[in-house]
């Protein structure tokens, strides 16, 4: 029996094609999580990316900042700061002043930075990257910690560095690193015993990788800790799409999924890559890449997921915009309708309470009914002693 509550939340990259006005995206994005917020979600994280043109946050602080505003329990986290583009005390900083602004439900996601131009346009040779995002997590957890810093490295210089205001959270808010295929991620993940978000686990090659990551981060954890990674932490990612219908989930998606997975195949390295025949949706639902289905599909990766990985503490629906909005908000409402609960074992009682009604029902209705006769009479029997 699992013994983790699972979480739901998305990832929210964002995905936008470059034939629709950027400003109402924006805003349909600020209005999906507002959404999400008043179904119950549990998480949205946010990304940052500068090229391309699909993925048109640049900021997710600022995004936060927005969306904080709009919402009330739902946690927001950067999904992530690509900490290579950044001075590591002004990151420490932005994190910090907004864990005060929303009183604690912002997280903290780091990563290495994953679109090449994003490093190009920057003159950042993508070999140091990670050794960078390395690096700069090291100095942002002293000084999430009090910690006063002064250091020297060939990108970026530090002398007495400290924030002037701690974090709201105690000891600081949560902190999770980005895991796709390198092991860079899980050596971090177990050496600070941080979270860990991986982005395609739903990929083959991302499946397996996530396997090996996960296990390398229990292993760098064990040693230095004596004690493995806490599962609840780890939070996996993949495409979703839902309706009433297997059918209807698929008609809805040829809004926008080719333009996506054009998209990913031409820019993104871990990308989906063009099949060379046969229907691209197909070969995604067959290879489990992605959900485009029911909720039962939906409940069945997940249980796919757990039975393979183990146990894990959120799934993440990549936000993608394959349908149209009024369509992926229902895909979202349908989740967490019936998805949801089944992993909490919300409606335990209730489906014993109704099979016990159903098995004992001719016994218990004839005691009802039986009850009621005797009332009738008891009546009728005080009617007839009454003087004429």
């Amino acid at each position: 029996m699992n013994q983790i509550n699972l979480r739901h939340g998305i990832f929210l990259a964002p995905f936008h094609p470059v034939d629709e006005d950027p400003t109402l995206c924006l805003q349909r994005d600020l209005e999906l999580v507002e959404w999400l917020d008043q179904l119950g979600y549990d998480e949205a994280w946010i990304g940052e990316h500068h090229s391309a043109g699909f993925e048109i946050i640049a900021s997710p602080e600022l995004f936060i900042a927005a969306a904080a505003e709009r919402t009330k329990r739902i946690r927001l986290g950067t999904g992530v700061v690509s900490l290579p583009y950044h001075q590591p005390l002004m990151v420490a900083n932005r994190i910090i002043q907004l864990d005060h602004m929303t009183k604690g439900r912002v997280m903290f996601g780091a990563g290495p930075g994953l679109l090449p131009s994003d490093a190009h346009m920057l003159g950042i040779d993508p070999s140091t990257q990670r050794d960078r995002m390395a690096q700069a997590l090291d100095v942002i957890l002293r000084l999430f910690k009090g910690e006063t810093v002064t250091e020297k490295t060939e990108w970026y210089t530090l002398n007495n560095a400290r924030v002037h205001l701690m974090p709201y959270s105690r000891p600081y808010p949560e902190v999770a690193v980005a895991s796709a295929i390198t092991p860079s991620g899980g050596r971090l993940a177990g050496k600070y015993d941080l979270g860990m978000l991986c982005f395609a686990a739903t990929q083959a090659e991302g499946f397996n990788a996530l396997a090996f990551n996960w296990q390398v981060a229990n292993e760098i954890s064990q040693e230095l800790r004596g004690a493995a990674m806490n599962p609840e932490r780890l939070r996996l990612v993949g495409p979703v799409h839902v309706a009433e219908t297997r059918e209807q989930a698929r008609a809805n998606v040829e809004f926008g999924i080719h333009k996506w997975r054009d998209y990913f195949s031409r820019i993104n390295p871990i990308g989906a890559q063009a099949e060379s025949s046969g229907d691209p949706i197909d070969a995604m639902i067959k290879s489990g890449s992605a959900v485009i289905g029911t909720p039962a599909d939906a409940i069945a990766q997940i249980e796919r997921l757990q039975k393979a990985q183990g146990e894990f503490g959120c799934f993440l629906q990549m936000a993608h915009n394959w349908a149209n909005f009024t369509e992926t908000r229902k895909s979202y409402d349908l989740w967490i309708r019936h998805v949801a609960p089944h992993f909490r074992k919300a409606n335990k009682n209730r489906e014993e309470s109704l099979g016990w009604v159903t098995r004992d029902g001719r016994e218990l209705m004839g005691g009802a009914i039986k009850a009621a006769q005797e009332m009738f009479a008891k009546h009728n029997a005080e009617q007839a002693a009454k003087p004429k």
